[in-house]
């Protein structure tokens, strides 16, 4: 293998589900699954602009999860991703973050902390979640359902931290 062929990640890059990445607003525009008679049993809308938008993150050598207090399981979210043509390095559930709080029985953590999993950049639909991460020491940038121009935000700011 040469050494060309090496990948390096440079950023872990975590997303949330519900209202971010799955949005049921019926003025988010939805991608269109690959295969659709499949996606019946899987009928979650994955938000217009995620697969183009997790491909360049993945171009620029970013570990993309997802990070989300759902109890889906991961590997039905794996699933309903493939779907739609779309693969990402690991899936954490609450189920996943409540497995490693038992480990400190004592603390008062936030909702959510991917930075425990050495995640760099977390984005949210949550205000709440942003506000846990000044006080937790993580960071989340917050999109909001109906932001139009979502995906860019989100490349400008990965990309602004890969410069640094």
């Amino acid at each position: 293998m040469s050494l060309g062929a090496w990948r390096f990640t440079v950023m872990r890059v975590s997303f949330d589900l519900d209202d971010l990445l799955i949005c049921y607003h019926s003025s988010v525009p939805r991608e269109s699954t690959r295969l659709p008679l499949l996606h019946r049993w899987l009928d979650e809308p994955l938000r217009q602009g995620t697969c183009a938008l997790l491909a360049e993150l993945k171009s620029c050598g970013c570990d993309v999860w997802i990070c989300t207090s759902s109890s889906r399981s991961p590997l039905l979210i794996r699933l309903w991703l493939a779907l739609y043509g779309v693969t990402v390095g690991r899936v954490i559930t609450h189920e996943m973050y409540a497995a490693y709080l038992r480990r400190f029985p004592n603390s008062q953590p936030p909702s959510k902390n991917p930075q425990v999993f050495g995640i760099d950049l977390h984005i949210d639909d949550s205000e709440g979640v942003r506000q846990e991460g000044e006080q937790h020491g993580f960071d989340v940038l917050v999109i909001a359902p109906d932001e139009e121009d979502w995906t860019q935000r989100v490349a400008k700011e990965v990309k602004r931290r890969l410069r640094r």
